[in-house]
């Protein structure tokens, strides 16, 4: 499993602007192949913006990689539109899973 995160430091105000980039987007995530599971996570306020995460599984990193490199992600991307002030570039980090628990249903 790899864990695909973007951190997005959002100023404080566009908290709303920002979520409904996020819900209104169209996104060909559901119909990538290795895609599993997707969450916007948002975090606490601290120096004027609030924290967020975008956070993307996926079977494996490769899985991944082809997603940023297809033209669903391309498609995906050339849409949004910088309408949210942000403190800063979003900040990518990718995880390996080493360990895991799940409660099943």
């Amino acid at each position: 499993m790899f864990v695909a995160m973007n951190r997005f430091r959002v100023k404080v105000g566009d908290e709303a602007a920002f979520e409904e980039i996020w819900r209104s987007r169209d996104s060909k995530l559901l119909d990538f192949d290795g895609f599993v599971h997707f969450d916007l996570l948002k975090g606490s306020e601290s120096d004027g913006y609030v924290l967020y995460a975008s956070h993307a599984i996926w079977r494996n990193e490769e899985s991944f990689v082809a997603w940023t490199k297809s033209r669903q992600f391309k498609e995906s991307h050339s849409r949004a539109k910088p309408t949210v002030g942000y403190a800063g570039p979003p900040q990518f980090e990718g995880f390996d899973a080493v360990e895991g628990l799940s409660i099943s249903a």
